[in-house]
């Protein structure tokens, strides 16, 4: 079992080698140097002092596209839809939103290729308590198999996301067979008959219903994330991006139509979050609907292996330029114990996680870690695209390899606004999914995190006339970190 296992890898290393090889035929627009400006490189680190460490550029466009496509696909397509069908309340308008979903994540991928073809350093960065204890034991593995053993957790990301893909294409092909009506499902096109009739009319359903669409379509940045382990990032975002997303947009829409032909809407929308459970039931009986519990359990789990895998680089950049933290940034921007992957960027990510799986009430866990995550997110892709047209305005010559058409960015600002604005509309009833407490939650968590910054990089300064002076040290890894130091400033009477 080790043999094959390690000969995979050994493939997968052989087949970045040739893709290194490749490099080597890039066209000149893409073969132009970074963008050199200060005001553009707000770090204090240099591009190759950011790169350098751990196990250095590693990802070629095979791993990066999988990195997004584990990172897309989680739970979300098996289990939102009938929460997304129960908000807009009809087959079309469910559809529709999921077309819009697409529409501005690739609208929003396209303005994160903009900056990370910029920008190719990494400076931007369910229910009770033995489900629980299942949650905090995964999270806690994943944890130590990218922190002790990066490549086996590279690996494991990578097939798991293959996995999936192969889920949701059998969830299609069956939909197909289904619609044939080759199956026990007596009218399967009943659903798509009048397939607007029910639909809503409330802004407030529209915009909850479009957040988790969003979120399960979450992952399409995931590359930018770990910008410092991708080799020759300009070309690998160029084609991984579109091609990782495509492949979630097409299998998504497909899925829900399998769906949608196998089971009636009150059948659906009374099944919770287990759709997909419900569409096998129908199809094949109780015995598959059980095995697709397995199905969607790795799944999951290769999505917290993605996302944990990126959120850890995250958490490591931040240590690297010098963001103060408990016992000094230097142990957080290190890739202690093994000098290949940051085991202390994986702590900083395991702490909120397991506090996130214990804290929220079991009947509202799913909802609310939904609405917690993808409100704040909303919040970040507006300043991401009010950031864009200020440099295009502030910074007209930088060096853009790949640009963003203009009207798709404005069409992202725009939903941006009303993604924000609606959560906060009295919802039909007077009650939503969920108490109003996550969007209040999120908001605060970014507030405070703001604070903390303003206080440590501005605030104290001020109070007690310092200023900050960087020096850089390089780690026993390899890692280059900015350190500072507090400079008394000198004041002179008149």
């Amino acid at each position: 079992m080790s043999t094959t296992w390690w000969s995979r890898l050994s493939k997968q290393q052989k087949h970045d080698q040739d893709d290194r090889a490749s490099e080597t035929q890039l066209s000149e627009k893409d073969q132009k140097q970074p963008n050199n400006d200060a005001d553009l490189n707000p770090g204090e680190l240099t591009f190759e002092e950011d790169t350098a460490g751990g196990l250095g550029r590693h990802l070629g466009v095979t791993s990066c596209t999988l990195l997004i496509v584990g990172r897309i696909i989680g739970t979300g397509i098996f289990s939102t839809p009938s929460s997304i069908l129960s908000g807009v309340g009809s087959v079309g308008a469910s559809l529709m939103l999921w077309v819009l979903g697409f529409a501005l994540s690739f609208c929003g991928l396209f303005i994160w290729l903009e900056f990370g073809t910029m920008f190719s350093s990494q400076w931007w960065r369910e229910g009770r308590w033995n489900e629980r204890g299942i949650a905090l034991g995964v999270i806690f593995f994943v944890t130590l198999l990218h922190g002790l053993t990066p490549k086996t957790g590279v690996l494991i990301m990578n097939l798991l996301s293959i996995f999936k893909i192969v889920i949701l294409l059998f969830v299609v092909i069956t939909g197909w067979v289904v619609l044939s009506g080759k199956t026990r499902i007596s009218d399967p096109h009943y659903n798509f008959r009048n397939a607007f009739a029910g639909s809503s009319t409330s802004s407030y359903e529209y915009a909850t219903a479009t957040f988790k669409v969003l979120n399960a379509y979450a992952g399409w940045s995931n590359v930018n994330y770990v910008m410092n382990n991708v080799r020759n990032p300009v070309r690998t975002l160029k084609i991984a991006g579109p091609l990782g997303l495509g492949i979630c947009a097409v299998l998504y829409l497909l899925a829900n139509v399998a769906y949608f032909s196998a089971a009636t809407t009150a059948e659906i929308e009374s099944s919770g979050v287990t759709v997909a459970a419900l569409f096998f039931g129908k199809v094949f009986g109780s015995v598959a609907e059980r095995a697709l519990a397995v199905f969607i359990a790795l799944s999951a789990l290769g999505n917290v292996i993605t996302i944990t895998f990126a959120a850890s680089r995250v958490n490591q950049e931040l240590a690297k330029e010098g963001i103060p933290l408990p016992f000094g940034n230097k142990f957080w921007a290190s890739n202690w114990p093994t000098g290949k992957s940051p085991l202390p960027g994986l702590i900083i990510h395991l702490i909120p996680s397991v506090i996130v799986i214990i804290a929220p009430p079991p009947n509202i866990a799913y909802p609310f870690i939904l609405d917690v995550e993808g409100y704040p997110q909303q919040i970040i892709n507006l300043f991401i695209v009010i950031g864009l047209f200020y440099l295009r305005w502030k910074k007209p010559g930088a060096v853009r390899p790949f640009k963003v058409w203009w009207p798709l960015a404005v069409f992202f600002l725009a939903a941006a606004v009303f993604l924000l604005v609606a959560p906060f509309l009295r919802p039909p009833g007077g009650v939503g999914d969920t108490p109003p407490l996550p969007y209040y939650f999120g908001i605060a968590i970014m507030v405070v995190g703001v604070l903390y910054w303003a206080a440590w990089r501005i605030i104290l300064p001020k109070i007690f006339g310092y200023e900050f002076v960087p020096r850089k040290e390089t780690l026993d890894d390899g890692t280059v970190v900015t350190v500072f130091s507090n400079r008394k400033i000198q004041r002179f009477g008149g």
